[in-house]
């Protein structure tokens, strides 16, 4: 484990509020959050209060309205668009709810790509696959992969660059209770072996005993629900 002490994410009081005139709501209401290398922590909470607007922030995706957010030091609110963008390649991983995979490239070649965007002249697609289980799968494309194998490229994906924080929405909304555990699982597994920290927005309760903390978010509000969850067991897949 790391012995780096700088918060891998660190909001502070920050509020973003969306849409005009009568049609503006308050997404984000005063949300602070830390996370630290490590540490898988989950967002829970219903459709609309503010999971999403919290992911983007953190992703420097959207800037606040007002407060401050952090990633490993550094003050997203300081970027350039065009810094902000090498920023997020170089230190943010994204695993979206759909996998987001093109339909015309294998695997590996998913995980190449990712690389190349990030200017990497060598990549190696094994090493990060063999990580999520999916070395076996590497040259077959999107179309001959399970929901839950897709699942696991596009986590793949997120982590070739080696990020330091690892931003995942809803990544077992299309899986079964098996796969759903089996996917959250690897995501526990790399940030503890990897000290990486994620933040997952998930509607899926079943799976929170993977993870560490458990915050629930309600009208742009965000409150801790459970600390220290990972390391109980969660409810076995049948």
């Amino acid at each position: 484990m790391t012995t780096d002490t700088t918060p891998a994410l660190e909001i502070v009081d920050a509020t973003l509020e969306l849409g005009d005139g009568d049609s503006r709501v308050r997404a984000l209401d005063g949300v602070s959050l830390t996370v630290r290398p490590g540490e898988l922590v989950a967002v829970v909470g219903p459709s609309g209060s503010g999971k999403s607007s919290l992911l983007a922030v953190a992703g420097a995706l959207s800037q606040p309205d007002s407060g401050s957010v952090r990633v490993h030091g550094t003050d997203l609110s300081t970027l350039s668009k065009g810094a902000a963008a090498r920023f997020r390649l170089a230190t943010i991983g994204f695993v979206f709810q759909s996998g987001n995979l093109l339909p015309a490239l294998s695997a590996a070649d998913q995980v190449r790509l990712a690389g190349r965007l990030a200017g990497r002249r060598r990549v190696d697609p094994v090493p990060v696959l063999d990580a999520v289980g999916m070395a076996h799968r590497a040259t077959h494309r999107p179309g001959h992969l399970s929901g839950g194998e897709r699942q696991r490229v596009g986590i793949a994906r997120a982590l070739v660059n080696d990020p330091s924080l690892l931003l995942v929405d809803e990544p077992t909304a299309a899986l079964d209770r098996r796969r759903s555990h089996e996917v959250v699982q690897v995501l526990a597994d790399r940030a503890r072996d990897a000290d990486v920290a994620v933040v997952m927005v998930t509607h899926d309760h079943d799976v929170l005993g993977h993870c560490d903390r458990v915050l629930e978010m309600v009208d742009g509000t965000l409150t801790e629900l459970a600390h220290a969850a990972r390391g109980m067991d969660p409810a076995p897949p049948r």
